[in-house]
């Protein structure tokens, strides 16, 4: 057994410390690390289970090594040796089973997370070579192989940006607590492979290992009630302050280094390559718990995170910038500032204690003017912060106002910057230079980047609740129902208004609730600093109406700075009519003139996956950002196009690079902005090395889409696309919406009813209390179908497209555009990816399960459907089996490695599904179960976790395990929607 694997219960001095420091220090094989790295973490584990539950804890091990011989040899015997094993268990023992396996797929998914980051630092010390391009490999491409001149890199550099908007969205299952453990684990074992340590400080990390993991599995990982949108920001404003804050500035430090190598200048200190978005607390589409006073307290809860970032940023730099030497403007500046403070010393210290100050509590003198600058930027973030918070807690002040016209505080990252950019002018003046490049420019950066409002919050609403807001004033002012009108009609009305001055509405007119809602968030926009704002983003949008009304409303109630308006075109049909309906709003000469020549667009992968089908929805994609680029273009405007993309396959998630690298080209041009969903905002900035990777692989990829864009796809790819679309969807279509089964099978074969129990968002999961899929939101059609293993939702129709074409003598097109074009090359590898994760036999076992005998016919034809479509798919790809190119084989070992920790879950799900069904048909316990009382202390105690439960023992302990479960699965499949 390997050092990393022995028993954290043994005496200390018993580990090999040599056999771990070669691990240390051996140049990293990514796959063999992660095996070693697994092992150690599930063996620490196991002996911690063991020492307190030695019976359990060989259960345990019997159960993965039944999985494990079931996942290589593929045998009908050895899963039913499993299943019987499982299905014996007692309450007492589900529970505790279902939460280690949940525990020991986590600190997996850890050991694939320190794995990655190892590997992104050995390809920047240049011991491997990575599969997707980092920055520099792309200046190197280029310039070498398409005969880019550096010049024109650096220029194309000046003006790209990119924008990442971390979304509300529910997908990420775990729970803050342990993310925090688990970050912690995934520090110090980075510690242990890259570092040089002593024999004792080895000895250390090992047992702050141990100690995190016994932490992690003694921490509840049930969320106990569901998360407030103020919940979900603090959570996502956790990110900025443990790796995006710190390590922005140290990201473009290495695209500095990079144009260097190349012979050009340093990125300009005003220009941002990225800037970071938010719907945490302002998407209220379909959620009623996002209220205008919830967007206001999140603006404000963002604002106090920057400048406390900013705060501990200035004091370390008071430390730094004890210089004495000074240009004559920063001379001046400084005793400005000295003459006010020294009006009245004894009050300055006096304020400067009572706010305890780490140092420099007395006026400093002129001879360090770099601190004495420093200083007063220093008192105005205190009383910023001061501001701010009385504002938290006073829903009455209007916050803009409040901060603009304060003088001891900043309202602005400009006001801010000034100062920083006079000292870092002085030392380079003075000659300087490698002082003002130092820390000083870091902070410069950061205020650039992310001002005082940290991330732009977009406000998201659906359109027909502005319509219904539109509505009542027309109705108040005796025009008639807008609701009702035609697009003409609406669009007339609109631009007369827009173009007039008279007010619609007095104030304070009685409305009803759902009005008012809509009306006050507009209201608290206008008392928001503008800087704190992004986009305002109409969802289901369908018409240029919708743009109009959104734009006079922010008029209406007093928002002088006007959001930008993003129409967000959902389903096929909204992607196909979207040409016309910008048509119609760029014919507008007042809007056209508003808008200054941008506008924005977004495109939503999610809902018309769950529309179309996954193919025809790429498809419609791909078309829709051609026809908004043509159509801008023709009317002169610079068009940026928002992607709500997910982070599984069904809703638009892939590789970043390849994703961006095979959109339609002419539709990047420099310009991206994207969302950041769930559990993806863990994977690509939870550590502070696959951070990085992120930011790398988005501007590699945005520099080389604008740079050298994809090829055009030849007309006859066009035709077999088209027909790829046609036939795909009709046939997705005629399931999903046509099959009379299709309703009480998804919902008798997955847990699609039972995910609310999670609360591991805050918004609903349906738009309105009905059985159709279409109300159903898109993460959980897809969370649901993901828990199963099945991912019906990414691959059905697919087959039937693929044989129509290949019936048609056009497999040999199919493999050429396969072989050349990256926007079909990327659709179908991700679609392989998802058929290597997918386990027909384990969706069988639901299906017999759970679902009543009439439906298995159903059943059977989906699985031979999905059989089918796989076989078709590789036959295009050219292979023989999924995931057996050498590109692919690390992820195959992936998916190998998790499945045995997988399948026992879903057993588990399946055995508390059916006992959590029967009790809400019967409404009772059966006799046998009335008499369960917890014989395991230490279960007792977890059915006694939540405070409010009074449920009898045996449910609680079935829907304990079911959620538990859940999120076990979730983790194995490293995605929930």
């Amino acid at each position: 057994m390997s050092v990393l694997t022995q028993s954290a219960e043994h005496s200390m001095s018993d580990i090999d410390l040599s056999r771990l420091e070669s691990m240390v220090l051996a140049a990293p094989d990514t796959s063999h690390l992660l095996r070693e790295d697994d092992n150690l973490l599930r063996q620490t584990f196991l002996n911690l289970l063991n020492h307190h539950h030695p019976e359990l804890a060989h259960k345990i091990n019997v159960i993965y090594a039944l999985s494990r011989s079931w996942v290589f040899s593929e045998t009908p015997g050895d899963f039913e040796m499993l299943q019987k094993r499982l299905e014996d268990l007692n309450p007492d023992e589900l529970i505790l089973v279902s939460s280690a396996f949940s525990q020991m797929l986590n600190l997996h998914n850890l050991s694939e997370d320190i794995g990655n980051a190892q590997q992104e630092k050995a390809a920047r010390m240049g011991q491997v070579e990575m599969s997707t391009r980092s920055t520099n490999r792309s200046f190197k491409k280029l310039m070498m192989v398409n005969k880019v001149e550096p010049a024109e890199i650096f220029k194309a550099l000046c003006t790209q940006r990119v924008e990442l908007v971390f979304t509300s969205h529910p997908t990420q299952a775990l729970r803050t607590s342990l993310l925090k453990k688990y970050a912690s684990i995934r520090s110090t074992m980075e510690r242990l492979h890259n570092s040089r340590m002593s024999p004792y400080e080895k000895l250390e990390a090992l047992e702050d290992i141990r100690g995190q993991i016994q932490c992690a599995w003694r921490t509840d990982e049930i969320r106990r009630s569901k998360p407030t949108p103020q919940d979900e920001m603090r959570q996502g404003l956790s990110y900025f302050q443990e790796t995006i804050f710190e390590g922005l500035p140290t990201f473009y430090r290495r695209i500095d280094t990079a144009l260097s190598k190349i012979g050009q200048p340093h990125l300009p200190l005003s220009h941002n390559l990225f800037t970071f978005g938010s719907w945490m607390g302002g998407d209220r589409d379909g959620n009623p718990f996002v209220t205008p006073e919830t967007t206001r307290d999140v603006v404000i809860s963002a604002r106090l995170t920057a400048v406390n970032l900013f705060f501990k940023a200035i004091e370390r730099l008071m430390f730094e910038l004890s210089v004495w030497r000074a240009d004559d403007e920063m001379k001046a500046a400084a005793r400005k500032i000295l003459d006010r403070q020294q009006k009245d010393p004894s009050a300055i210290v006096g304020e400067r204690k009572s706010r305890n100050y780490s140092e420099f509590q007395r006026v400093i003198p002129i001879m360090e003017p770099f601190r004495v600058v420093l200083s007063e930027v220093r008192d105005k973030l205190w009383h910023t912060r001061e501001i701010l918070q009385h504002a938290l807690v006073h829903p009455s002040v209007n916050v803009k106002e409040a901060l603009e016209t304060d003088p001891e505080a900043y309202y602005t990252g400009d006001e801010m910057l000034q100062p920083l950019m006079l000292m870092y002018n002085s030392l380079h003046a003075t000659h300087d230079d490698s002082i003002g490049n130092g820390r000083l420019l870091d902070v410069i950066r950061q205020v650039v980047c992310f001002g005082l409002g940290l991330v732009k919050l977009d406000v998201r609403q659906e359109s027909t609740e502005h319509s219904n807001a539109v509505s009542f004033i027309t109705e108040y002012l005796g025009l008639g129902k807008y609701s009702e009108w035609d697009e003409k009609k609406r669009m007339d009305f609109l631009v007369k208004e827009l173009t007039g001055k008279r007010p619609l509405l007095p104030p304070n007119v009685d409305m009803p609730k759902e009005i008012a809602n809509v009306i006050n968030t507009f209201k608290v926009i206008s008392e928001l600093p503008p800087d704190s704002l992004g986009a305002y983003v109409i969802s289901m949008a369908q018409s240029a109406s919708d743009v109009l009304a959104v734009v006079l409303l922010q008029r209406e109630m007093g928002v002088r700075n006007f959001l930008r308006v993003a129409p967000l075109f959902e389903t096929l049909d909204d992607l196909h009519n979207s040409k016309q309906a910008m048509t119609d709003l760029f014919s507008v000469d007042w809007y056209r003139e508003h808008i200054n020549g941008e506008q924005e667009c977004m495109i939503g992968y999610s809902d018309s996956g769950k529309d179309a089908g996954r193919m025809a929805a790429a498809w419609g994609l791909y078309e829709v950002q051609e026809d908004l680029v043509e159509v801008a273009d023709k009317f002169g405007v610079s068009l940026v196009l928002f992607h709500g993309r997910g982070g599984t396959v069904g809703r638009g998630g892939g590789p970043t690079h390849l994703a961006v690298l095979s959109q339609p080209p002419g539709t990047i041009k420099g310009k991206l902005r994207v969302t950041i969903q769930g559990e993806v905002v863990e994977q690509q900035f939870g550590e502070q090395e696959v951070a990085f990777r992120t930011l790398d692989l988005y501007t590699s990829a945005v520099l080389e889409a604008s740079l050298n864009p994809a090829p055009r796809p030849e007309p006859e790819w066009r035709d077999v696309m088209k027909k790829l679309s046609e036939v795909s969807c009709a046939a997705y279509r005629e399931v999903v919406r046509g099959h009379e089964s299709f309703i009480d099978y998804f919902q008798e074969v997955t847990p699609v009813n039972e995910l609310g129990r999670m609360n591991i968002g805050s918004r609903p999961a349906k738009r309105k209390n009905t059985t159709s899929v279409d109300q159903l939101r898109a993460i959980p059609w897809i969370f649901a179908w993901t828990q199963t293993r099945f991912h019906l939702p990414v691959w059905l129709g697919l087959g039937e497209a693929f044989q129509a074409l290949i019936d048609d003598g056009k497999k040999d097109v199919l493999q050429k555009m396969y072989a050349n074009w990256p926007f079909f090359s990327v659709t179908l590898d991700m679609m392989e990816m998802v058929f290597a994760k997918a386990d027909p036999r384990v969706a069988e076992f639901y299906e017999k399960s759970l679902v009543a005998e009439e439906l298995w016919g159903f059943g059977k034809d989906m699985r031979e459907r999905f059989e089918k479509t796989k076989d078709y798919l590789l036959a295009v790809i050219g292979h023989k089996k999924v995931l057996q190119s050498k590109e692919t084989k690390f992820l195959q070992q992936k998916i190998q490695l998790r499945s045995p920790y997988v399948t026992p879950l879903n057993i588990m799900q399946v055995v508390c599904l059916k006992a959590v069904r029967q009790l809400e048909k019967t409404g009772k316990l059966e006799d046998k179960r009335q008499s369960y009382v917890p014989t395991d202390p230490e279960v007792a105690a977890i059915l006694s976790r939540d405070p409010n439960s009074k449920k009898h023992p045996y449910e609680a302990a079935i829907e304990d395990t079911l959620i538990i479960t859940m999120k076990g699965i979730s983790a194995g499949m490293q995605n929930t929607g």
